[in-house]
């Protein structure tokens, strides 16, 4: 038994369709990332499950019980808000507890349940603070105790840091992460965010237009993305495109008198003269050393970016832009022709008519 299961969701307002028929089904200890842009419908879709707003059509169930028509507060979830949603006049301590005070919690039996949260999320001084005396981080942390101590078979969170800072977020990831780990308790994330779900997700649901793009893992989305859309806005430097056609058992970079050859587990896939989109991740490339000939594109550098860790490289292949994550030191300097190099499993081919990835023969 799934303890979410998502069927054929849809949801409608008036004549425009929101949610075109989303399934998944999670089992326990799950972490589910819902990621997208704004508006492809991953927070409609999470405020279903919590009971904040009706689908039109399609069945939730949360440990094989439907949850459709059943009020929030008996739904067995809990839900932390990106705004936090905090009690301004009242202490850490009592924003924690407030939702068992309100189920006439027994005093003792809540002030250790709170103080458990508190030790769990590393705020036990922070507990007689009022919400005002506090950081943006430590104030996500109580909204986050706040959900801990309902002990909810399901956590959703929609977008929950999307307002702290840029070191402040990698600490909350890591403090999320670390929490799962523990509690191993099924979670629905909301985010627009790739690094968040790719870091924190153990499956991630890429949507669009009210459609899951893929479902998969975060080595699935990253290394065999389903279709152009996916390929493209996971990751960063997103992965290069190429324009190329199929030309006797090879690929033709369109725009250049540059050709690779086809590899082997595509010949029986395309056919000569097919137009096809060549993915490339730009971390897949390497300076050329000369003895990988085949399988590197003679590029020029336009624009080169030290960024710390990588030397990020745009370059033009014809008429065509390519980028490339090389080493810090890598040696390559504007206007300078190179040979990118790379290996051939690190090559994706779409169909440019359906978006779609080009399966492979093994």
């Amino acid at each position: 038994m799934s303890a979410l299961e998502i069927r054929d969701i849809r949801k409608s307002y008036g004549n425009v369709e929101t949610l075109k028929g989303i399934d998944i089904a999670l089992e326990s200890g799950e972490f589910l990332v819902l990621l997208g842009s704004s508006g492809c419908g991953k927070s409609t879709l999470l405020n279903i499950i919590a009971g904040l707003a009706e689908a039109t059509s399609g069945d939730i169930q949360i440990g094989g019980r439907s949850i459709l028509g059943v009020h929030p507060k008996n739904r067995d979830i809990a839900m932390v808000f990106q705004s936090y949603a905090l009690y301004p006049n009242l202490t850490v301590q009592r924003n924690i507890g407030f939702g068992l005070e309100m189920r006439k919690v027994p005093a003792a039996e809540r002030d250790k349940t709170v103080r458990d949260a508190a030790k769990l999320l590393q705020i036990e001084n922070l507990l007689d603070r009022k919400p005002s005396q506090l950081s943006g981080g430590q104030r996500q942390r109580v909204a986050i105790g706040r959900a801990l101590v309902r002990k909810p078979q399901v956590f959703l969170f929609d977008e929950p840091l999307s307002n702290l800072d840029a070191k402040l977020r990698l600490e909350m990831r890591t403090e999320l992460k670390r929490l799962h780990q523990i509690l191993q308790t099924t979670v629905v994330y909301v985010t627009h965010d790739q690094i968040e779900a790719m870091t924190l997700a153990s499956r991630i649901a890429v949507m669009r237009d009210g459609r899951i793009e893929q479902l998969g893992t975060p080595e699935e989305i990253y290394n065999q993305p389903a279709t152009l859309y996916v390929a493209g806005f996971v990751g960063a430097p997103s992965m290069n495109m190429l324009q190329a056609i199929v030309e006797n058992g090879g690929l033709a970079i369109a725009g250049s008198d540059v050709r690779i050859p086809l590899p082997a587990r595509f010949k029986n896939t395309v056919q000569s003269g097919a137009q096809v989109i060549v993915g490339i991740r730009p971390e897949a490339f390497r300076l050329a050393t000369g003895t990988e000939a085949e399988l590197s594109l003679p590029v020029e550098a336009e624009v080169v970016e030290l960024t710390g860790p990588e030397l990020v490289t745009t370059a033009r292949i014809g008429t065509q832009r390519l980028t490339a994550c090389l080493p810090p030191r890598a040696g390559i300097a504007k206007g300078e022709i190179r040979s990118l190099a790379f290996d051939g499993d690190a090559l994706r081919l779409f169909d440019p008519a359906t978006g779609k990835a080009i399966e492979a023969t093994i």
